[in-house]
């Protein structure tokens, strides 16, 4: 069974910069997707960053509203999944949950808080 063990959120300041980190324990498929999303009380879960691997091949997505400014990336070896967050702005607040998800798993991870005060 893969688990999911986010860390790296923080409370910070307009402008500043976080790194996500989540770690992945268990057997990865090679076809998946592996993604960020973030959550606010009242509002539902949001796509933050995605990247799609299919064996050799990756794409990557992002939210309209982090394009520019976040970075999605993996360490296949440490089996690690990153978010680097850059200007960060008071709207990027919330809950941020790491997903792995394959035709037959879908796995989330549980939380971790950014805060981001101006």
């Amino acid at each position: 069974q893969v688990q999911l063990v986010e860390s790296g959120g923080d409370s910070v300041h307009t402008g500043e910069s976080l790194r996500l980190s989540c770690l992945i324990f268990g057997e990865i498929f090679s076809v998946n997707d592996m993604g960020w999303y973030r959550q606010v009380p009242g509002k539902e879960r949001e796509v933050v960053a995605v990247m799609s691997t299919d064996y050799d091949r990756k794409r990557t997505t992002y939210g309209d509203s982090v394009e520019d400014r976040f970075t999605i990336s993996r360490d296949t070896e440490k089996q690690a999944l990153y978010l680097q967050m850059d200007m960060l702005k008071p709207e990027d607040t919330g809950v941020y949950y790491c997903r792995y998800k394959t035709w037959m798993k879908d796995i989330w991870g549980q939380g971790t808080q950014v805060t981001v005060t101006s």
